[in-house]
């Protein structure tokens, strides 16, 4: 499920920024960026994320929102000493007179010229870093629980609208059964005029055939998986999963019941119907 959160903490002189983003993912896929600073706390960071979310591709950004310095750097002299003396010495014993300003300048690139001391980070600072990450995962849940309210409305006028389609088509249904029976009489006269035919076999199947044309037992269930659903969207916490497998078995129903339909008013309610199931299955991912 998508969502934004964003929190601002100040420690000292720092003003530390944390934000936090999350699209859909079948799983847990953390990605975090913080400052070298804090590396050592990323297990700990993630365990706060685990903690808040289940499902999702969450990328954490934590940085400064200032001009402090996370390290503190030195030239280290003797080391440059070192290297500009040799410089000259080199210089001198193939005979070509330096610019000395040109060559410190390069000196400087050299490695070990600079001295970087590492900032350890303080419990107090770890603190507040804390806390601001508890602030954008609060604001990221919220986001997500409003965003999650308004695709439920959604997915239930979508459930509702199946039901509906569904509802339709037993007005169909009285129009296809003369209309199959009269095809079906049409055949009998053409097989009446062969002979040695086999009256009993013959009427097995043709009980056998319309049998199989009957969709009674496909609108059944799917009437019982589209209040299924309805009722785990409603008292389950977290139904995303279990919705998607319902929504599978409402697929199986709906074309069961195009296939065995055999009646082009009750194929366009069929395909109908098969679009606001595809559009519940693609918001279903969305939702925890």
């Amino acid at each position: 499920m998508t969502g934004f959160g964003k929190a601002t903490v100040s420690c000292g002189a720092k003003k530390i920024v944390v934000e936090v983003k999350s699209l859909n993912s079948k799983q847990l896929d953390i990605s975090l960026k913080t400052p070298t600073l804090y590396k050592e706390k990323d297990i700990e960071i993630r365990g706060l994320i685990k903690e808040r979310l289940d499902r999702g591709k969450v990328d954490m950004f934590v940085y400064f929102d200032n001009d402090v310095e996370e390290k503190e750097v030195a030239i280290n002299k003797g080391v440059v000493a070192q290297y500009f003396r040799q410089m000259l010495e080199v210089a001198e014993s193939l005979g070509v007179e330096p610019d000395r300003g040109e060559l410190l300048q390069t000196v400087a690139r050299f490695p070990d010229c600079l001295q970087v001391k590492e900032e350890e980070l303080e419990e107090e600072e770890w603190l507040r870093l804390r806390e601001g990450i508890e602030e954008a995962l609060e604001r990221l849940c919220r986001f997500r629980e409003q965003e999650g309210r308004a695709l439920m409305a959604d997915i239930l006028r979508r459930v509702e609208a199946i039901k509906e389609l569904a509802a339709e088509v037993p007005r169909f249904e009285a129009q296809r059964v003369p209309a199959i029976r009269q095809r079906l009489q049409e055949k009998m006269k053409e097989w009446g005029e062969v002979k040695n035919v086999d009256e009993n076999r013959m009427e097995q199947e043709i009980i056998y055939y319309l049998e199989k044309l009957d969709i009674t037992e496909e609108k059944v269930r799917l009437a019982s998986h589209c209040r299924y659903f309805t009722e785990t969207a409603e008292r389950e916490e977290a139904p995303g999963r279990k919705l998607g497998f319902i929504a599978q078995e409402m697929g199986r129903e709906i074309n069961t019941m195009g296939s065995k339909a055999n009646d082009h008013d009750i194929q366009k309610l069929v395909v109908r119907m098969k679009d606001e199931l595809e559009k519940i299955k693609e918001q279903c991912l969305n939702v925890l």
